[in-house]
């Protein structure tokens, strides 16, 4: 460090950089996102502390998940603990992120060649064919994971697409094509693909996608023209002690991350595929209780949303949220239970009290040290502030109808349906009584309950907060961009690049890094128990 803040690139920064390139497996990630997957395989480590994996390339289409996987990609280049001081000056703003990587030009174009942008499909196979034999050099021990774009595969995403014509010709529907052109161009001794839970009922021209796929990626050539036909890979569950053979149920797949210590009720896929010529089964998951969400996310500082569409500012940010208590809401409870309780909660009195925080956003950073593991893993004693911990701004409306949603859940224990809100808080939308009728979207408004884990974070989350709002009604707002993150159990020196609307949809996108961490554990076992084969 040189006076002033200014650094160089010594022989030490190239040596430590150079060093953490040769420890584990190798690792391609296809479909890579803001690398969740790939921060799990990057944080495993053996017995002997060392990164059980170190990933050869990475590859996203998306600009700014990119950029947020470059940033990553550079910060493995240092041994674990020994990251620079300016990537810490990065977060703080002190220094740009070009004269970081100017600072550290090895660790850069290292991270360069591992981290691409690239758009797979035909137009690029080639060139990726060459960059993963270039990076893989001749390794047979290696694991091939990620998972295909999952927009057309989820069930929100399909209810909106159905009435397109071109629906089913979507290319999302096929990239997994593109994942297995790349199995049967490289044969890895090991995959994982993820995907999500909505592929268990999805369907191309009247057939199941999963068995489709299934049947696919136990035998490539069927999907592959000119693939090897010796190349078959038996697939196994990460939840379940069965082999997926025959006609095999898709939900033998689905993996439950909130069994496996993550705060969130995430259920995904994630199919493991072993060559058939290797003689190894995967183990299964362990079961973990999870932390709850206040437990994940109750250390950061509280903050109040922002006022849109009027001048914002405490006072009236303040007056805008304490009108619901003139709005006589228990009499359009209609003799409720929870009337009495959920009215009290709203009274002038009670608002009063809640002494309710003045700024929208907060670069203070609490460091704890929590009994959980993976809690644990979020925090970083080195981290000067917090990032990316800034408040939505909400129109009035919506203010007080996260408020409303907000008390009823700290009085009830559960989030509102709409045929619980009054009928003064309802939204002005058309299928707003389906809603209340419970035919469609009755949960529009969901609280996250803070002794419960938290449902799914999905990129949804980039449209609008209503599915995510924060269990304190003094806070009356959706979550930021750091709980979301945390949530996901992304470290809090996680960084993620472009406007907020674009950090939301790679958070929401991700797989959480501690459930990856723990398949990567899984992985390098079965990895371990090749490679003593093959030496034996």
């Amino acid at each position: 460090m040189l006076a002033g803040g200014s650094t160089f690139e010594t022989k030490s920064n190239v040596s430590r950089a150079r060093g953490s390139r040769k420890d584990g497996y190798a690792v391609v990630d296809l479909f890579a996102g803001p690398g969740g997957l790939g921060e799990g395989f990057a944080s495993a480590l053996d017995d002997k502390s060392r990164r059980r994996f170190h990933s050869v390339v990475s590859i996203e289409r998306d600009a700014f998940a990119h950029q947020t996987l470059l940033l990553r990609h550079f910060l493995r280049q240092f041994p674990d603990g020994e990251a620079p001081d300016d990537y810490y000056h990065l977060l703080a703003g002190r220094i740009s992120r070009a004269e970081l990587f100017a600072r550290y030009p090895t660790a850069h174009a290292d991270a360069l060649q591992s981290a691409r942008q690239i758009s797979l499909g035909s137009e690029t196979r080639a060139e990726v064919r060459g960059i993963i034999q270039g990076r893989l050099a001749g390794n047979e021990l290696w694991a091939l994971i990620g998972g295909p774009p999952c927009q057309a595969y989820s069930l929100v995403g399909r209810s909106r697409m159905m009435g397109r014509p071109d629906f089913e010709r979507d290319e999302r529907h096929t990239l997994y094509l593109e994942y297995l052109r790349i199995i049967a161009d490289h044969r890895p001794p090991v995959f994982v693909m993820e995907n999500v839970k909505g592929l268990l009922s999805a369907s191309i021209e009247g057939k199941s996608t999963v068995s489709r796929i299934v049947r696919d990626l136990a035998r490539p050539a069927t999907a592959i023209p000119g693939a090897p036909d010796d190349l078959r890979y038996k697939l196994y569950s990460l939840a379940e002690n069965e082999v997926a053979e025959g006609e095999v149920d898709p939900r033998l797949f689905l993996v439950r991350a909130e069994d496996h210590g993550i705060p969130q009720a995430r259920h995904r896929m994630f199919i493991v595929g072993v060559r058939s010529d290797l003689k190894v089964r995967p183990a299964t998951l362990k079961r973990m209780v999870a932390p709850t969400v206040r437990d994940t996310i109750g250390s950061l500082p509280a903050i109040r949303s922002g006022l849109s569409r009027d001048e914002d500012s405490q006072t009236s940010w303040l007056r805008e949220m304490r009108r619901i208590s003139g709005m006589n809401i228990r009499s359009q409870l209609n003799g409720a239970k929870y009337a009495g309780s959920v009215a009290r909660g709203l009274s002038l009195e009670s608002l009063i009290e809640m002494h309710s925080p003045s700024a929208t956003f907060s670069t203070r950073y609490k460091l704890r040290r929590p009994n959980h593991d993976i809690l644990r893993s979020l925090y970083d004693e080195r981290l000067p502030l917090l990032t990316a911990h800034e408040s939505r701004s909400h129109m009035a409306s919506d203010l007080r109808r996260y408020l409303y949603a907000a008390i009823f859940a700290q009085e009830t224990g559960r989030s509102p349906k709409l045929a619980d809100f009054p009928v003064s808080l309802l939204p002005d939308h058309q299928n707003v009584e389906e809603g209340r009728a419970g035919k469609m979207f009755s949960d529009r408004f969901r609280v996250q309950l803070a002794e419960q884990v938290s449902t799914t974070i999905t990129s949804h989350i980039s449209k609008d907060g209503h599915y995510f709002i924060h269990y304190d009604p003094a806070q009356c707002r959706s979550l930021t961009v750091r709980e979301a993150a945390r949530l996901q159990t992304f470290p809090d020196n996680y960084h993620f690049e472009g406007p907020r609307t674009a950090q939301y949809h790679q958070v929401g996108n991700a797989v959480p890094p501690q459930l990856a961490k723990q398949i990567a554990e899984v992985i390098g076992e079965v990895l371990d128990s090749i490679g003593a084969v093959g030496n034996g």
